[in-house]
This record gives structure tokens, C-alpha cells and sequence, in this order.
């Protein structure tokens, strides 16, 4: 799916219908008992880092969704009951969390039956201005799926006589990319056998929240001398004793706060171009070696840093059983790229080779658990711990080869944030580019360097580089 942001994923005039987790069902989760699984280290760093950044005076939106077509005129009961089967498979969707005072103020999880879930619809009436429609839409997810409140999901539809347009928003303690992915077919699924009154039986998934409480466990037994939390401290004391930052000029004033962000986004290369560049990086291991590789060489170019320190995010979906389960299957290995070791491309991708090797391993530990081994100050001031360059390919996702056609996208909600955070995605198109930045005439300056010369090298090694020497 194409990242993007609500206003540019081809919002269309129509009627807006909204569906929320409905009274009686937020009623029942009120009165629930504790729930004994804890939450994920990356989930509670989450809240935290929401309710930190909310008592400094700023409110900073943090939800992700999807958008997608359905043909014709949707028949909404239909729509509303494979909106309710679809989270009904999923539990972290109806699993949700309580501050508990005293020492500590810590989490609490609560998690409600199935047969307590129900939805409430409501008709938001006709939109006839597509600008007035994103906004609304914006407005209405910032309210509805924030970190900081419960239920955190929404779900619409933009009914026309001739194609109907589903958004959805979750807080992102609930959700992550590949997530994302597999909603528009596993909804259009629900939907058609609604349609027939026949519904699929898809078959069960396993639970998020099961895979929290076995991380968490795990991730406890390590201590303050675990080799994993030296990795890292040695790490983050190479970066002046923060986590890293993206290592070019973005402008920022220091003492002004959270500047406000854009978002660039656009089609890298096309199909034959990514195939080839794939095909040349992958005796190192393929494109995401290469993106790293030709992002050490770029900052190198624009900043003159001569080590490019980055936090590479890699799921943690290690058990097959997990590959269809919606949840925040994130973790992050620390790299280091001596540019000054590797001034050419070839260089640069054996240098990132080694250091995925050596350092991804670290990933499977969550990086909230060894900061607070780490112990200091890391009061998170910023909704992003850190700057990132991502890569996925979602060409194997269900349905996937449709998307453009229906319109599909991954949502990001672009408000504040000093970080920079760029997500690069296989698609059947070719690659495409997404990154959110702070809003400078410098970082503008800077991403747009960054974007064009990342173009070049791709393009550059799919048409003219001869097969390296491995």
C-alpha cells in the first residue's frame, strides 16, 4: 500500500457513515476486571510518551488506518457486520487500557468477550466538498483513535452510487504496517460472504495480546549487564547519549518546541527499476541493505557526518502464527555506517551487510525495556523516539496487486514531531517513497535532496552498475 496522509488518498464527495465501538459495549469494559497480560514494552512506552507529550501543553495525533474502495453502493448492514467479524478476529482490537495509581502509575490491561462487542452507526450526512470531507474525517479520527482514551478505533464509509470509499483509524499501540496491509482484503472477504449471507469462515488468528505477555516475560529476564543493553549503551553513548536523529540540518530552533510536520510522498522508481536494484543488492541481502546503504552515502553528501547512526525497524513476527494477527510487531536494531570506510556503493553495502548481521538480533528485545535498564533520562519529549528509514515489500499481501485500482493506502497522520521518519514500500507499481518531517525550509530543502539523489542510486545501480563481487 501507498503511505500518505487523508488528503491525498483521493477523498470523493458522498455520504458519510461512521461506525464506533457502541455505548453498551464501552459500559460492559468499564465494569471489566483486570486483564493479567501486560502491556508490550513498545505499547506502554506509547502511552507514556502520548500522556508525556500531552502534559508539556501539546496534543500530537498518533493514529494510522487504511483506505480502500468497495464497488457500487455498499449495503451498510453488510459493511457494518464484516466491520464487527473482522475486529471480533483480532483481540488487541478490543483490548484497551487503565492507569492505576500509586507507585509507578502502571498500566493496566482490560480485554472484552466477543460477545460483548457490538458497533454503533451513525449517519454523518453528505459531503459535497472533498477538502471539507478529508478535514472532517481528520478531525474526527484525532478525537476518536487517540492514545490517550478508549475505545481508540473508528471505522467510515463515503457511500456513492458508484464505488464506496472505507477509512479506518486505530491508535497505533494497536496496529503496525503489515497490519494495515491485509485489512482491504481480509474486510472485502467479510463483506461478500455478508452480501450472500454466507460469511467466511476465516480461519482464527493468534492473539496480540498473547504475543505481549510472552515478550514481556521474556524481556524481563534480562538485567542492567545483559549483553543486549551494553550493545545499546554503547550505542546511544556514540550519539552523545541520545538515540539517533537524521543526520542532516532540518532547521530546528532548540528552545521552540515540537515544530509542526509535512509529509513528501511520491513514486521512487518504477517496477523494472526496483526489480533490478532488488536483484543487484541481493547478494547483501536486497533492497532494504541497499536503502540503508544509499541513505549512508546521501547524509554523508548533504551533512558530512562521517558515521551515519540509524535505528533500523524489523518486525518481530517470528512465529508463522503470528503473520495474520493485527497488532505492534515492532522492534529496532541500532547500525553503524563508517561512510569514510565505504566511499562507493558496493562499500557501503557490504559495511551495512555486517551491521544487520551483528546487530538485528537486537531487534527481538524491546528497545522501552533496555532504555529503563539503561536507566537516565530518556523522558521522551517527541512522538518519535528516533528518526527511521523503513523498508517493506508487500507485494506477497493478499489482493495486494488490486490496490491501486481500489484505491488503497496505509494512512499517516502527519501533526508534530522533530524527527524524521521515511518509509519506503515495494509495491507492484515500483517503489514508493513516504516521509514525514519537521516543517523548514531547511528539512524541506534537505528531504527533497535526500529523495532525489536516493532516486539516482537506484536507478543508477538498476541501469548501469555491473554485478558487485561479494
Amino acid at each position: 500500500m501507498r503511505m500518505t496522509d487523508i488528503q491525498r488518498c483521493e477523498v470523493r464527495p458522498g455520504r458519510l457513515v461512521e461506525w464506533t465501538l457502541s455505548p453498551a459495549t464501552v459500559a460492559t469494559a468499564k465494569a471489566l476486571p483486570e486483564d493479567s497480560r501486560p502491556p508490550a514494552y513498545i505499547q506502554e512506552s506509547h502511552l507514556r510518551t502520548a500522556r508525556s507529550v500531552r502534559e508539556d501543553g501539546l496534543f500530537v495525533p498518533t493514529w494510522i488506518g487504511a483506505a480502500f474502495d468497495l464497488p457500487g453502493r455498499a449495503d451498510l448492514d453488510a459493511l457494518g457486520a464484516a466491520l464487527r467479524g473482522w475486529t471480533l478476529r483480532h483481540e488487541t482490537l478490543r483490548s484497551g487500557f487503565r492507569w492505576a495509581g500509586g507507585p509507578g502509575d502502571s498500566i493496566r490491561r482490560f480485554t472484552l468477550d466477543p460477545a460483548s462487542v457490538s458497533l454503533h452507526r451513525e449517519d454523518a450526512g453528505e459531503f459535497t466538498d472533498p477538502v471539507a470531507l478529508a478535514q472532517h474525517l481528520q478531525d474526527r479520527f484525532d478525537t476518536t483513535a487517540d492514545a490517550l482514551r478508549w475505545p481508540n478505533l473508528i471505522y467510515t464509509a463515503v457511500v456513492r452510487d458508484d464505488s464506496t470509499s472505507v477509512y479506518m483509524a486505530f491508535d497505533h499501540s494497536n496496529v503496525d504496517a503489515f497490519s494495515l496491509y491485509r485489512i482491504p482484503a481480509e474486510i472485502q472477504e467479510l463483506y461478500a460472504g455478508h452480501l450472500t449471507g454466507r460469511a467466511p469462515e476465516q480461519p482464527p488468528v493468534s492473539s496480540y495480546v498473547d504475543f505481549c505477555e510472552a515478550e514481556r516475560a521474556d524481556a524481563d529476564r534480562l538485567d542492567a549487564d545483559h549483553e543486549i543493553v551494553s550493545r545499546w549503551r554503547e550505542f546511544i553513548r556514540r550519539c552523545d547519549g541520545r538515540l539517533p536523529s537524521f543526520p542532516v540540518d532540518l532547521g530546528l530552533d532548540p528552545g521552540a518546541g515540537l515544530p509542526t510536520q509535512k509529509l513528501m510522498r511520491e513514486m521512487l522508481v518504477d517496477a523494472d527499476a526496483a526489480a533490478a536494484f532488488e536483484a543487484y543488492c541481493r547478494p547483501f541481502g536486497g533492497s532494504l541493505v541497499g536503502l540503508l546503504a544509499a541513505t549512508a552515502l546521501i547524509v554523508h553528501e548533504i551533512g558530512g557526518e562521517p558515521v551515519y547512526r540509524t535505528v533500523v525497524p524489523f518486525h518481530t513476527r517470528a512465529k508463522s502464527k503470528y503473520s495474520d494477527s493485527v497488532g505492534w510487531y515492532v522492534g529496532g536494531a541500532p547500525i553503524e555506517v563508517p561512510v569514510a570506510q565505504a566511499p562507493d556503493f558496493p562499500a557501503a553495502l557490504r559495511t551495512v551487510r555486517a551491521a544487520l548481521h551483528a546487530t538485528r538480533p537486537l531487534a527481538r528485545m524491546p528497545l522501552a525495556r533496555v532504555l529503563r535498564l539503561l536507566g537516565g533520562d530518556f523522558r521522551p519529549t517527541s512522538p518519535d523516539l528516533y528518526s527511521i528509514v523503513s523498508f517493506a515489500d508487500a507485494r506477497g499481501i493478499p489482493e495486494s496487486e488490486t490496490w491501486t485500482e481500489r484505491s488503497a493506502y496505509g494512512l499517516i497522520r502527519v501533526s508534530y514531531g522533530d524527527q524524521v521518519c521515511a518509509w519506503v514500500t515495494r509495491i507492484h507499481e515500483g517503489l514508493w517513497f513516504a516521509a514525514r518531517y519537521p516543517d523548514t525550509d531547511v528539512a524541506h530543502k534537505n528531504l527533497r535532496l535526500y529523495a532525489d539523489r536516493l532516486r539516482d542510486i537506484v536507478v543508477s545501480v538498476a541501469d548501469h552498475a555491473p554485478a558487485p563481487r561479494r
